[in-house]
């Protein structure tokens, strides 16, 4: 574990745990590096480099009033990329950090890159609007916005539940696993939470992914109910050059936690095709 310092004297935290091809992975709103760490182990395991960082405003990096934009996140993950000298890594982003990669893949190119995922991920763009009738209205962010600065713990309690899928009949999700979402998302600082929301609900990737020459795997659930799968998935995979689309059916948001084992082996096998 370890700290970078960006261009604006932001401190960013990373884990870097094993040794072999680096495997990055971009974190959701509003967690932190933490949400990764059954990834992390899983391919440190199996002899991979495996890295995490907590985005700017998140988890233990600096929490600035300003940088909370796409474009800054993505290039405080290029600073990652140049101090750690990685090379031939694979990307993995979930939610917010899906498009956290797009954006650097768009914006940084892919010279360091060899492959990324893309799981539950934002792109093209949530927001509804006359180009993408089918997203999510501005009141529906304005809610969220409204929850993060009225009564953030509660929000992120009641959030937990469409998060993992624990408001459907027969869900198995455990207390423990609600707690450690809310418990990483009460590390973020409000400014940064706050001001993310725009960021993932309004930052439009659709020129990113065009320019993404790598393969590229996009994992969704169909019963995502935080990024609503036929506005998401199904379009970006339309746009890469290289793109494969793989649905979970009747999967939450967070499956990387809940469908770990299934998730792990997909990225596995997709690492090694």
């Amino acid at each position: 574990m370890g700290t970078i310092t960006t261009k604006d004297g932001t401190s960013i935290f990373y884990k870097d745990w094993g040794k072999g091809q680096p495997i990055v992975f971009s974190h959701g709103w509003p967690l932190s590096a933490d949400a990764w760490d059954e990834q992390l182990l899983f391919f440190a395991s199996r002899g991979y480099r495996a890295i995490a960082h907590d985005r700017r405003g998140h988890g233990r990096s600096g929490q600035t009033w300003t940088g909370n934009d796409m474009d800054t996140y993505a290039d405080d993950l290029a600073v990652l990329f140049d101090k750690l000298e990685l090379k031939d890594a694979i990307m993995v982003g979930h939610s917010t950090g899906g498009g956290e990669v797009t954006r650097y893949l768009g914006r940084h190119g892919t010279r360091r890159v060899a492959k990324g995922v893309l799981v539950s991920a934002i792109p093209p763009v949530m927001i509804k609007s006359e180009t993408n009738p089918g997203g999510l209205p501005i009141t529906a962010f304005d809610e969220i916005r409204a929850g993060v600065a009225g009564n953030r713990s509660q929000f992120y309690q009641d959030l937990s539940a469409p998060f993992f899928g624990a408001n459907r009949a027969g869900s198995k999700v455990t207390q423990g696993l609600r707690d450690q979402f809310w418990l990483q998302s009460m590390q973020a600082g409000l400014a940064g939470a706050h001001e993310c929301v725009k960021v993932f609900s309004e930052t439009d990737l659709t020129e990113d992914l065009k320019k993404i020459d790598i393969p590229m795997l996009l994992i969704h659930g169909d019963d995502d109910q935080i990024v609503p799968f036929a506005d998401s998935a199904p379009l970006a995979v339309k746009l890469l050059k290289r793109g494969t689309l793989k649905v979970y059916k009747g999967a939450p948001h967070g499956l990387p936690m809940t469908l770990a084992a299934q998730f792990n082996a997909d990225v596995m096998a997709f690492i090694k095709g």
